[in-house]
């Protein structure tokens, strides 16, 4: 099941920018965060898209929404100027950031590549 993230779950979940300066994800499993808007066209053919992965992926990949619109402060932090903007955080090294709606094979693409040690 994807989960609804704001400012504060953010810090406490993924990463606190204002106690880091150097980027130190603080999860426990790779995540991937959508940002998106309810208005968005793109967006609402990746919600289910991420619904189906959260199933097959559970308990070996967090997945995390971010509404655009309710947390802007967090959408500027990662330089999101277009949605949905799509971040892939492995447990080590930096996210990578997709822009655009990913078809479901791009999306099992990127995880095999980036989160293998998790997911296998």
């Amino acid at each position: 099941m994807t989960k609804h993230l704001n400012l504060k779950d953010f810090k406490e979940k993924v990463f606190d920018y204002e106690k880091e300066k150097d980027w130190k994800y603080q999860g426990e499993l790779p995540a991937i965060i959508d940002f998106y808007a309810d208005w968005c066209g793109p967006c609402r053919m990746v919600a289910p898209v991420l619904d189906r992965l959260s199933t097959k992926y559970e308990g070996k990949i967090d997945i995390y929404k971010v509404d655009t619109e309710k947390e802007q402060e967090l959408s500027a932090m990662f330089g999101v100027q277009s949605i949905p903007t799509i971040v892939f955080i492995p447990m080590d090294g930096q996210p990578r950031v997709s822009m655009g709606a990913l078809p479901e094979k791009e999306f099992e693409r990127i995880i095999a590549e980036l989160f293998t040690e998790k997911v296998e």
